[in-house]
């Protein structure tokens, strides 16, 4: 059996055979996919890895806690400082649901993996402030990082990554909720790179914070703060008025903004290309007409919970460049004055794939059936809706 000398990337699932990796000294790429008990030589997969493998750039552990592997001569304490000493040059690594995860960790991490750049530590929940003041000691380099859940952070511990960490491109912190503004100020300050940033349910953050995040983050692609209920239309005015090149919005659940900030915000940030304005309550066919207006690029689209949308609004969109060339999906759910006519409207939307109409009263099987059969090029996978407390999703040619 001839293994080749320069494989990149290999897989390593529970009963593959150790030896393989004798021949990978370049391997660069490992992927542990743990779903099951061990059925094969992890410990000396493992053990050789550490050892031999100077080349390892990208390390993942898929879907499992450190404590599935069945490590004999490595635990779960030792395991991180052995692979931050023996894989220098790791630049991304996912630790992602990896529960055991201590501060020790990015303590090790700091000491020898200078060279990290993706970090992602999605439900660590005992990594706390001291974690981040370490990655921004040791790992200045790093670009992504992944903090969801990490409930235990605050506003200290962005302050020391943001000092350190200043090329942070993307910043994920859903569900932070010990974060508030101060927060945002010191990224502002320190990451100017910053085009992603995820705040879904950190809901202490306001508008004072947003504000000054857009105004020394100008480079900003990717915004969500879903389920952050204080945030009002001056925060959609500083996105509009600082961050032109915005392409996803996820407001959903911010029930206090209103027609006026979107208006700002669309006016301004031409290239937005998905928007979720879930339960934004107060929105109405107005923000629909100035999207159809500046927006040519969008292509998905939640209104869902949004009470005071109708036909009207729909018409707009669909009548638009963006409608009718870019609009692939379009989710309605509990819109009440939406009727049959909406769905007139949407086949002249070239491209659409998907419609959620879910408990729209007004709708009717006679207005789904037209769309299904109407459609211009085929484009249309599934229409979601509801009628007479029976919820179903039609595919096409069904």
């Amino acid at each position: 059996m001839s293994i080749s000398r320069d494989l990149m990337k290999y897989k390593l699932f529970w009963g593959e055979q150790s030896f393989c990796l004798t021949c990978c000294f370049f391997l660069k790429e490992v992927c542990f996919s743990c779903t099951g008990p061990s059925q094969g030589p992890v410990d000396d997969c493992v053990n050789w890895l550490l050892s031999n493998s100077q080349h390892l750039t990208s390390y993942l552990f898929n879907e499992a806690t450190l404590e599935k592997f069945p490590f004999s001569l490595l635990t779960v304490h030792l395991f991180p400082r052995t692979f931050a000493q023996n894989c220098r040059n790791i630049e991304v690594l996912n630790l992602n649901g990896c529960t055991k995860i201590t501060d020790s960790t990015c303590l090790s991490l700091s000491k020898f993996c200078s060279k990290l750049k993706q970090l992602d530590l999605t439900s660590c929940v005992s990594i706390s402030n001291h974690s981040l003041k370490a990655l921004s000691d040791g790992c200045r380099m790093l670009e992504m990082l992944n903090l969801s859940w990490c409930d235990q952070i605050t506003r200290d511990g962005i302050e020391a990554l943001a000092r350190g960490c200043t090329g942070l491109r993307a910043l994920f912190l859903r569900g932070c909720t010990q974060l508030d503004d101060g927060a945002l100020k010191h990224l502002q300050k320190h990451c100017p790179e910053l085009t992603t940033i995820n705040m879904q349910s950190c809901t202490q953050i306001t508008d004072e914070g947003l504000v000054s995040l857009c105004r020394g983050c100008h480079k900003l692609q990717i915004l969500c703060v879903s389920g952050c209920s204080n945030i009002t239309d001056a925060s959609l005015t500083a996105l509009g008025l600082n961050c032109p090149r915005l392409k996803i919005l996820e407001a959903a659940r911010c029930s206090h903004v209103t027609d006026a900030g979107f208006t700002v915000l669309a006016r301004n940030c031409h290239e937005l290309e998905k928007m979720d304005l879930e339960e934004c309550i107060l929105v109405t066919d107005n923000t629909l007409v100035q999207l159809s207006i500046h927006c040519p690029r969008l292509q998905a689209l939640s209104l869902s919970h949004c009470e005071l949308i109708t036909d009207d609004g729909i018409r707009a969109l669909s009548s638009s460049t963006c409608g009718q060339e870019r609009l692939t999906v379009v989710e309605l759910d509990n819109c009440p004055l939406i009727t049959d006519v909406t769905l007139e409207h949407l086949k002249s939307c070239h491209r659409l794939e998907r419609i959620e109409l879910y408990d729209c009263q007004q709708v009717t099987r006679a207005g789904i059936k037209r769309i299904r059969v109407s459609g211009h090029d085929g484009t249309l996978q599934t229409v979601y809706y509801c009628i007479e407390s029976a919820l179903v999703g039609v595919k096409r040619g069904s």
